[in-house]
């Protein structure tokens, strides 16, 4: 396992629509294993492979508290969105001095493939949900720049 440089803003392959993953192997599991140690040591909860500069529709997320529950989905679609709604910041590790409020919502449910290839559905709700939207829009060349409704400005006290 290695760390991949995290691509910033600006480079053109962040705006780029991903390549389905046809090929289940070695290198896909080499790349999702380099994403996740790269997200980790970047303190990111979710990384997506345009994000190290590769064109394949792969990501890795870990939103739980104590940095045991990554999850890997290659090849991912939501399938479901809930109507009700989230309101929350959202940052970026491609735009590291951007964070901003952000509407996405409370509950999706998504099918993906694990790295062997084995597809799953799986449904989540919260910071879950909105990880797996932040990351599956970067798949379709979708950055956080465009979904900012409003600035995100630290308080002097945190």
């Amino acid at each position: 396992m290695a760390l991949r440089n995290i691509v910033k803003d600006g480079d053109p392959v962040l705006l780029k629509n991903c390549k389905p993953v046809e090929k289940f192997d070695s290198r896909l599991a080499q790349l999702l294993d380099d994403m996740a140690d790269t997200m980790y040591n970047a303190e990111g909860l979710g990384l997506a492979a345009p994000q190290v500069g590769i064109i394949r529709r792969a990501v890795v997320i870990d939103v739980s508290q104590d940095r045991s529950g990554l999850i890997e989905l290659v090849n991912p679609v939501i399938i479901e969105r809930s109507d009700e709604s989230q309101y929350g910041t959202e940052g970026c590790l491609s735009f590291p001095e951007m964070y901003g409020y952000v509407t996405r919502p409370k509950t999706v449910k998504f099918r993906a493939q694990d790295r062997f290839g084995n597809e799953y559905e799986k449904e989540v709700s919260d910071l879950f949900a909105r990880a797996v939207c932040h990351e599956l829009d970067h798949l379709d060349g979708r950055v956080l720049p465009t979904y900012i409704e409003a600035p995100y400005e630290a308080d002097e006290s945190e």
